[in-house]
């Protein structure tokens, strides 16, 4: 008996499934407003159209009711006698309806034989049915107190007014009946396309985890939201694609870059402990075996580095300080470098430059520059450290901005456009390159800490040689204080 049941209630789970489903609820939503929308908008149109015809005839009767009373005040019973009769042979749509009895209830005058039992002479109005010539009608009445126990009924026929009404409630109830069936195919076609929205992004994003990173939205073409949101997501793909190669390079890259100091080291150490025939020998094998892992150390050091850089943790040691005097330490360590390279070392700075940043970070970054165009340019050629300020076009604010704009220019090897296309990646070495020593890591510390203070690192031709060139927006205070003095940090050239 109990497996029935069972099956009844797996039976009924996609049901409830199913009401639990976003894109149905959304079309409810959807729907339930259009439908109360509607109904409040019809009955709107409803209550002011029956209102409007209430208020005239109550209008009307009101007039009427002022006209009377003037006449009863001149005339007495006699002439409020002969107004109505008047008024009643120029009824021509036979509409109005008045009665005038006495104290004891006896008609003196009317087009209604007798006053209604319902009705008492305390200002109310009433809708009444009022047999007239072999017809009974509905009637908007009100009556009237008049002196010496006189009572006056004035009212009109309003069974014209009611037909009306009523065609106007039957109209407006099917229209809202349409409106409502309109609702119903309208959540059922938002339904589809929301339906078709998600299960679009699903089956990607399915795709995708089962390993498929081909897999894209597909785009209409018709420029709308959807477009929109099947082309930013696409350009999220792309993205980790690209990210997802990138790390394996660099994985692979690491590999190969580690496992040669540390093989050579490995060989060295195993060379010595077999043949060394002295301390000495010993000794100069532990030295060589130190040197290659201390290459991978530094190596690791950078990758560590450029990490700490590109996750934007370094952004709190920012301030504002004078870039001259950092640069001029700089310089300083790499004029001897340079000399003894047989190189000629050239400035170009202004005296002043302020700078909102991370004073040892681009110590960094420009030692690393000037220690690659050392290292690739023959002797006897110039090296050109440079910096100025120029104006960029008007912000928002309508003020210019201010860019900083600071290269190395080398007379060296130089890149072709490949190569500088590809040489701020990671452990990425040209092809003149590969017998200098080097990781390949010192152009991408270089593009953490440019990007990390939201500027630009552009490679160029020399012709011969190389141009890196340093774009980083400038803040718009002045310097006030004197420059802080630089931190100990350790640089990691490429």
């Amino acid at each position: 008996m109990s497996a029935p049941v069972a099956s009844n209630a797996a039976g009924a789970q996609p049901g409830f499934l199913r009401l639990r489903s976003v894109s149905l609820r959304f079309a409810l939503v959807y729907g339930i407003l259009f439908v109360c929308s509607a109904l409040l908008f019809l009955s709107f149109i409803w209550w002011g159209t029956v209102g409007l015809l209430e208020h005239r005839v109550e209008q009307a009767i009101t007039i009427d009711s002022r006209a009377l009373f003037s006449v009863w005040e001149e005339s007495g019973p006699s002439g409020l006698t002969m107004i109505i009769d008047d008024r009643l042979e120029q009824d021509v749509d036979d509409n109005a309806l008045y009665l005038l009895v006495n104290k004891d209830g006896k008609w003196i005058a009317g087009n209604l034989a007798e006053w209604p039992r319902q009705i008492l002479p305390n200002h109310h109005w009433f809708s009444l049915p009022v047999q007239r010539a072999y017809t009974q009608d509905i009637a908007k009445v009100r009556a009237y107190a008049l002196p010496d126990g006189y009572r006056l009924l004035i009212g009109r026929d309003i069974s014209g007014r009611t037909l009306l009404r009523k065609m106007l409630t039957d109209t407006l109830l099917w229209a809202w009946i349409m409106v409502s069936l309109l609702a119903i195919g309208g959540g059922w076609l938002i339904r589809r396309l929301f339906r078709h929205v998600i299960h679009s992004i699903s089956r990607t994003t399915q795709a995708i985890t089962h390993g498929d990173m081909s897999r894209r939205m597909p785009v209409q073409g018709s420029d709308d939201e959807l477009d929109e949101i099947a082309k930013t997501i696409n350009e999220m793909l792309d993205r980790i694609s690209r990210l997802m190669d990138g790390v394996r390079q660099v994985s692979n890259a690491i590999a190969h870059d580690l496992r040669t100091p540390i093989t050579r080291a490995r060989t060295q150490l195993e060379d010595a402990a077999l043949h060394a025939k002295n301390e000495a020998e010993l000794r100069a094998a532990i030295d060589k075996a130190v040197g290659n892992l201390d290459n991978v150390t530094s190596i690791c050091e950078a990758l560590l580095r450029i990490a700490q850089i590109e996750s934007g943790a370094r952004r709190s040691a920012f301030t504002l300080f004078d870039l001259i005097p950092a640069l001029q330490d700089v310089c300083e360590l790499y004029e001897a470098v340079a000399e003894d390279h047989g190189l000629i070392f050239k400035q170009n700075l202004p005296t002043h430059l302020p700078f909102f940043g991370d004073r040892a970070m681009f110590q960094q970054a420009v030692a690393n520059l000037l220690d690659n165009a050392i290292k690739f340019s023959p002797p006897n050629g110039t090296i050109t450290l440079s910096a100025e300020i120029v104006s960029t076009a008007r912000r928002s604010d309508g003020n210019r901005g201010k860019l900083l704009n600071l290269s190395v220019t080398d007379e060296g090897i130089g890149m072709n456009e490949e190569d500088m296309a590809r040489a701020s990646e990671r452990f990425f070495r040209a092809e003149q390159a590969r017998n200098t020593p080097g990781s390949g890591l010192g152009l991408a510390l270089v593009q953490a800490i440019v990007q990390l203070h939201d500027g630009q690192l552009q490679l160029a031709s020399n012709s011969p040689g190389l141009i890196t060139r340093i774009e980083i927006p400038l803040p718009d205070a002045e310097i006030v204080s004197p420059a802080t003095p630089p931190a100990e940090h350790a640089i990691i050239n490429s």
